[in-house]
């Protein structure tokens, strides 16, 4: 039996390598124009943005006067990465980096699921979202911190100030990674990778500062951002346009956003929500007992779901993030986070769908662009509660764990807490 076991994973892996090479070649010929995708090019924010600024960081500064510059300090890292591979141009060293991102990341998730307690799910998960988004995910560069992320979140099982400090290298590529730590065991565990993460970032942020003058440049261009049409509650103004709503999509901050009556008020009731939804967060963390080798994937994929649904951005390369987090919990087997994480693909295929395909429809507020945003909004909602449901009640004290849930400790071992003493 144990070698029709090891047959039968060593066969299930090949096969999800093979997928995962047909589908990323097949993205890397749309990226390369070997093949056009319907709609915007979605690789000119590679040739012409990240280009763009990379050129002025070559020059020696962060793009100080350009508000599509939005990013963190460390962000840069990602525009100049296409140095790495100077015998490309730029936006070929780009896509290609971005692919072995890719590559790394399903290293990381079959090592993790061949181990006791794992499982293959999460690496279907990857190797089927990630093209469902289309030539988009590689024109970006949010691939490259899911990639980070996932190493964090994976690392974290054994080493707690791996997580910190990759989970802080993250949050300043991107600000999200931060959520990462939302879930760290009480006592050891969180002190050493918080502390971990207070230190990484304090260094980066320092180094960031003292190499190129506008570090931080990129705080009040992301503070002035409007409310992103693809956004939850930009359905609001989708519908409100059929009945006559004198408002208008307006090209800014580098994404089409509403202008016209009360897009302001909305748009404060978006963060609003993202308020709440760090509330909940802080009372989970509060009232938890219950910590499995999961939870801190559980958690995460949890708080990058609401953080993404509230936000007055959701733009197509979001998906990535909580696909990356999902794939994480789904490489466990006793995570609570299997049906969220299944509703986050096909909301991931209804986003390409969405965008480059059907983006016209989106920016005319018709009935099929309508449908669409509801559609892949509603899944995303759907999802956010639900793991936040299943979350809560995996782990808070009196709420009963749903039939046949396991929890895998950190040496792999079934039915054991991951908390550390």
């Amino acid at each position: 039996m144990t070698v029709r076991t090891g047959s039968s994973d060593r066969v299930g892996r090949g096969l999800s390598l093979a997928v995962w090479g047909v589908t990323r070649a097949v993205l890397l010929l749309c990226v390369f124009k070997v093949f056009t995708v319907p709609g915007p090019d979605v690789t000119s924010d590679v040739s012409a943005i990240y280009r763009g600024w990379y050129e002025v960081f070559r020059a020696g500064s962060y793009p100080l006067d350009d508000v599509t510059w939005q990013y963190p300090p460390a962000a840069a890292l990602a525009v100049l990465s296409p140095d790495l591979l100077p015998f490309l141009d730029y936006a070929s060293a780009f896509f290609v980096l971005v692919l072995l991102c890719d590559a790394l990341v399903v290293g990381l998730l079959l090592r993790a699921a061949g181990r006791p307690g794992g499982g293959s799910a999460g690496v279907w998960l990857w190797v089927l979202g990630v093209p469902l988004l289309g030539p988009t995910v590689y024109a970006r560069y949010d691939l490259m911190v899911t990639a980070v992320a996932v190493a964090a979140l994976l690392a974290g099982v054994r080493h707690p100030r791996a997580l910190g400090a990759l989970a802080a290298f993250g949050t300043l590529l991107k600000v999200w990674p931060v959520l990462l730590l939302a879930g760290t065991a009480p006592g050891r565990a969180t002190r050493r990778s918080w502390s971990a993460a207070a230190a990484t970032a304090g260094a980066l942020l320092l180094v960031a500062a003292a190499a190129l003058p506008g570090a931080f440049s990129f705080l009040a261009f992301q503070r002035d951002r409007g409310l992103e049409i693809e956004s939850l509650g930009a359905l609001f103004f989708h519908v409100a346009r059929q009945f006559g709503w004198s408002g208008r999509v307006e090209l800014r901050y580098g994404s089409m956003e509403f202008a016209g009556p009360h897009v302001a008020l909305v748009s404060t009731l978006a963060l609003a929500l993202s308020a709440f939804a760090f509330g909940w967060l802080l009372v989970w963390r509060l009232r938890a007992r219950t910590f499995a080798a999961h939870t801190p994937a559980d958690a995460a994929f949890t708080a990058v779901l609401l953080f993404t649904v509230t936000s007055r951005v959701i733009s197509p390369q979001y998906m990535v993030w909580p696909l990356g987090i999902a794939a994480v919990c789904l490489v466990f087997r006793g995570s609570r986070m299997g049906l969220p994480a299944w509703l986050v693909l096909v909301a991931t295929g209804v986003t390409l769908l969405e965008f480059p395909l059907g983006f016209a429809h989106v920016v005319a507020s018709d009935a099929e662009g309508v449908a669409l945003m509801a559609v892949r909004n509603g899944l995303l909602v759907v999802a956010a509660v639900g793991a936040g449901r299943r979350l809560w009640r995996g782990t808070v004290p009196g709420e009963r764990p749903r039939a046949g849930t396991e929890r895998v400790s950190p040496a792999g071992r079934e039915d054991s807490p991951a908390s550390a003493p």
